[in-house]
């Protein structure tokens, strides 16, 4: 339930938070519930991964991408994620998730996500994800277009999913 709390309070505060070019981080505070919590009394593996979801909503929302979402009948689309988790996030604890897109190609948008601990990373992800439409894939330009932040994509080279 913690998570469509944490949704509706991201939509209503939406529009108080500034714009972003597509290329720019979005940084978002957050704070280990109880509810997040596994046995380890550390944040389980699932709710770095839901807070992520989060993340990449919030970027689309500051990118201005989600009025043309909409209007498209377009979705986002998580097609791989890897992630590493270097530090654990405590009970209480307050982080930072920070969300950018490394580029795209064809269809593919790959996006890195920080969970920043203090000074520390936590946890290092990297998302490959697309956006499907009535008609199928939305090749990544177009979604770019769409955003009104038609650009090429930065190089892609250190990025790889099998």
């Amino acid at each position: 339930m913690n998570l469509w709390f944490r949704l509706l309070c991201q939509l209503l505060l939406a529009p108080w938070r500034p714009r972003l070019p597509a290329l720019e981080s979005s940084s978002q505070k957050r704070r280990c519930w109880p509810s997040d919590l596994d046995l380890n009394l550390h944040m389980t593996n699932s709710r770095y991964l839901a807070l992520m979801d989060l993340g990449r909503l919030d970027l689309i929302m500051r990118a201005g991408l989600l009025r043309a979402l909409l209007r498209r009948g377009w979705r986002p689309v998580v097609g791989a994620q890897r992630i590493r988790f270097l530090k654990p996030i405590a009970p209480g604890a307050e982080f930072r998730l920070e969300t950018r897109i490394l580029g795209w190609e064809g269809k593919w948008f790959y996006i890195q996500q920080r969970f920043w601990l203090g000074g520390q990373l936590a946890a290092d992800a990297t998302v490959k994800a697309l956006f499907v439409g009535p008609s199928g894939a939305v090749a990544a330009e177009e979604v770019m277009k769409a955003a009104r932040q038609p650009q090429a994509s930065p190089s892609l080279e250190g990025v790889h999913f099998s």
